[in-house]
């Protein structure tokens, strides 16, 4: 469905009954395709080391004040074999753009998990290489997280995002071509964003071949250039996931934990209401995860209780099955080929 002509741009500015109705549509089209159930994850933030510069993260590199760490695959794997909640079906291993993590932790960690759980293992990792890719596959990972943040090369380009727009999307085609389910994501609310930049990065989304995405509400975050900007507007973000929906209905929609950042109370019930449909358990070790620097220091931490009372109150109920088991097996590159 093409919501992006001119007639519907007025759809991300909507506030008041026209964004109720908007959102309601959202909603309707969500429960058709995947009826009440809303996916549930945990995550585990392994490493905040990262070799990018990104003007809107706090793990950038140039932020010297962050005590930088990684996480060891023996303590991870306790908590996720052991000590999971009940409700969760996946995992999303995440770090900074740290290749060192990764061959060391993660991969390991993987490995371990497809062993050890039936959990469906998904993995935020950023731009890496074919190999990598390949090694991270071949242990049992099957959702790659790669966010390309914005769609308008110049402002991609001066915010500092990873590498540059053409290669970022260049991977995600890749990972794809590969074999892989591929999640994607962009941010609203960046300072100076147009209404004209907003379309482009749901044009980019529609473009593309996800098999989710997100979307953030900007954040200033701490030791940033950007930490003294006005944060993303709430309202401007939910019209973009309601939009997104309606676009693509066979999307996974993450409710993001910051829509609870943005002075709004509501605003991840409000995800819900607009589309979301999944929700993620943040599960990193107390003693690591204030240094993982996405925004604040004082972040909102969706545990269990929070997530499942969310999904509860909007009327919605957990799903009894995963994200992997929901989307039909893709052949590996090689069965492609010779098929």
């Amino acid at each position: 469905m093409d919501l992006l002509s001119n007639t519907e741009a007025h759809t991300l500015v909507a506030r008041g009954p026209a964004q109720l109705a908007l959102h309601a549509r959202a909603a309707a089209v969500t429960r058709e395709r995947f009826g009440p159930h809303v996916f549930v994850r945990g995550v585990v933030e392994v490493s905040n080391h990262c070799r990018e510069n990104c003007h809107y993260c706090g793990m950038r590199r140039e932020n010297r004040g962050l005590d930088r760490f990684r996480a060891k695959h023996d303590q991870l794997a306790e908590l996720l074999i052991h000590h999971r909640p009940a409700s969760m079906t996946d995992v999303n291993i995440q770090t900074g753009e740290d290749p060192v993590a990764v061959r060391e932790v993660v991969v390991p960690l993987v490995r371990t998990l497809r062993r050890e759980t039936p959990l469906g293992v998904s993995v935020c990792l950023g731009t890496l290489n074919e190999p990598l890719y390949d090694e991270l596959q071949a242990a049992g990972a099957a959702l790659y997280i790669i966010k390309f943040e914005l769609a308008t090369a110049a402002r991609y380009e001066q915010v500092e995002a990873p590498g540059t727009l053409a290669e970022r999307v260049r991977h995600i085609r890749l990972l794809a071509a590969r074999g892989w389910r591929v999640s994607s994501g962009f941010i609203a609310g960046l300072p100076g964003q147009t209404a004209e930049e907003l379309l482009a990065n749901l044009r980019l989304a529609q473009e593309l071949p996800l098999d989710g995405c997100s979307v953030s509400p900007f954040i200033p975050g701490e030791a940033t250039p950007l930490a003294c900007a006005a944060g993303g507007d709430l309202d401007t973000t939910l019209n973009c996931m309601a939009t997104l929906r309606l676009m693509r209905p066979d999307l996974v929609i993450p409710a993001v934990s910051a829509l609870n950042l943005t002075g709004a109370d509501d605003g991840y019930r409000r995800g819900l209401r607009a589309g979301a449909n999944l929700c993620t358990i943040n599960l990193t070790p107390a003693e690591l995860r204030d240094d993982y620097l996405l925004y604040k220091r004082e972040r909102f931490i969706m545990n269990e209780e929070r997530v499942l009372n969310a999904i509860a109150a909007e009327g919605l109920e957990v799903s009894p099955t995963g994200m992997t088991e929901h989307w039909p097996t893709k052949p590996a590159l090689a069965e492609a080929m010779a098929g």
